[in-house]
């Protein structure tokens, strides 16, 4: 006999039994999304049940539509919920993890509980919008006249050796004028210790793959760059954040944490951290290598934001304080000269090095010969201190625009600090009200975008954090975008307000 068709007709919808607490740090679309899975987890919820429509649902807690919307998309994103158009949101019937208890699941990596925001700032990329929530300085600062004058004086000089592959260490003239540079800030090399990249990206890569197999743990700031986030989910290795304060990453915590976890490396941002812009203080980097070479862990220093100090004293980078060979550096000039290029490099000692260097042979041979001799030949031409001279001078007033912007308009509560370097205002948004992920979807209608807190954070964190990437755009543009930034957050006040009054609860 045929077996009877299987009954896909929506199931009624279950009661939900939701208590919201709204003098909790933790966002309201957080709590729901936590609220919600826990019931689906004990079976409250069952597969195939329909949730009640996100007005419906924000009409009867007293919140934002905008809230229930991103809890969903989060929970679509999880695999917990799906959704039909015009028929609406319901469980998953296909249970996660069937086999484990709910308390034995396991959590979604940072990228994947991220997915629902990594959606949202696509949206950023709309023609029209003033975007902030990038990481590059802006088109306008890269020298694209000087670029081709020097690929074509390559090309005429060198002929087919300039598009062959170069030693997979990189193109020697390059490595001693890295020598050169980084000497001049404090880093006693050789030519010899310079590995070429394809940017800093693959540098991380290239240690990651290096120093740390499958399940081990490094640490790093909390919040800290999304790029170490990404390149640790890939490669298998575990990674865990370590707070901060306005100095960096705390060395207690870190201490702390060196004794819990056994970490095989500690990666950081000493010079204008991403994203929060934060200087490492003098004191702060002897400590941090001081303790480093006692525990003898290595240190992945990332400097690609040293370059745009525009106040305050020069300070060593950690490489230059190094006495053990501990700390790893890492520079490149995607951000100061031409990202598109893709040329970083590594400082390394001894056993790491030549660790590196054989992962980076078989990574890719070599980094492109071309591009190698292009920068070396604008470094020649003094190219990158004209450069550093004119971006200087230019975030400097970027700056002053974005302070003073920031103080203008955006909510009443909010706090920051202002950098003395790098691209980045990190703001934090009021205790009571909208949390960074409503004010995006809020904002994004208004033509204008930023950095969600979440994406920084290796856990839960940054709910209420917004990075603003001031130096891309010039001062009107950063005056009308913050603007739109503050009339998005105070619509969506007003909204709580209306739900609120008019709330069936």
């Amino acid at each position: 006999m045929p077996r009877p068709a299987m009954d896909r007709s929506p199931m009624p919808n279950p009661p939900l039994n939701l208590t919201l607490q709204r003098e909790s740090e933790e966002p309201l679309y957080r709590q729901l999304i936590e609220q919600i899975r826990a019931q689906i987890d004990g079976g409250d919820l069952p597969g195939g049940a329909r949730l009640p429509a996100s007005r419906s649902l924000a009409r009867q807690l007293g919140l934002s539509r905008i809230s229930v919307v991103n809890a969903y998309s989060e929970l679509r994103a999880a695999g917990y919920l799906s959704a039909t158009a015009g028929r609406g949101t319901f469980v998953a019937r296909e249970p996660i993890a069937p086999d484990l208890a709910p308390s034995q699941r396991p959590t979604l990596p940072a990228s994947q509980r991220g997915a629902s925001i990594r959606q949202m700032m696509r949206l950023a990329r709309r023609p029209g919008v003033i975007d902030f929530s990038g990481g590059t300085p802006p088109s306008e600062f890269f020298p694209v006249r000087y670029l081709q004058d020097a690929i074509n004086h390559v090309i005429e000089r060198d002929g087919a050796a300039a598009l062959s592959y170069e030693a997979p260490e990189g193109y020697s003239p390059l490595r001693a004028a890295v020598r050169d540079y980084v000497r001049a800030i404090g880093i006693n090399c050789r030519a010899e210790d310079v590995l070429v990249t394809g940017g800093a990206q693959q540098a991380i890569d290239l240690v990651l793959q290096s120093l740390m197999r499958d399940g081990e743990t490094l640490v790093t700031a909390d919040p800290t760059y999304l790029g170490i986030i990404d390149i640790a989910e890939a490669r298998r290795v575990h990674i865990h954040g370590i707070p901060i304060d306005e100095e960096g990453i705390r060395i207690d915590a870190l201490e702390q944490a060196l004794d819990q976890l056994n970490p095989r490396l500690i990666y950081v941002m000493p010079s204008y951290q991403n994203p929060t812009g934060h200087l490492m203080p003098l004191h702060r980097r002897r400590q941090l290598v001081r303790l480093a070479a006692r525990r003898r862990i290595p240190i992945l220093e990332d400097e690609v934001y040293r370059e745009f100090r525009y106040d305050g004293d020069e300070l060593p980078p950690l490489k230059a304080l190094d006495e053990s060979g501990v700390v790893i550096h890492t520079n490149a000039f995607t951000k100061v000269l031409l990202p598109g290029i893709r040329i970083g490099y590594l400082v390394a000692d001894g056993s790491y090095y030549q660790r590196l260097a054989r992962v980076k042979q078989a990574a890719d041979i070599s980094t492109p010969g071309l591009n190698q001799r292009a920068i070396h030949l604008l470094l020649e031409r003094g190219v990158l201190a004209k450069q550093l001279e004119r971006n200087r001078l230019e975030l400097r007033r970027r700056r002053v625009a974005a302070l003073a912007a920031a103080q203008r308009y955006l909510p009443a509560g909010s706090r920051w600090t202002a950098p003395d370097g790098g691209l980045f205002l990190w703001v934090e948004l009021p205790a009571a009200g909208p949390s960074a992920a409503e004010t995006f979807i809020a904002a994004i209608q208004r033509d204008v975008a930023f950095a969600i807190g979440d994406l920084f954070y290796t856990g839960e964190g940054g709910g209420r954090a917004l990075r603003l990437n001031f130096g891309i755009h010039k001062p009107d543009r950063i005056e009308e975008g913050f603007k739109r930034i503050g009339e998005a957050w105070a619509a969506l006040v007003a909204e709580y307000g209306d739900v609120e009054r008019g709330a069936v609860l």
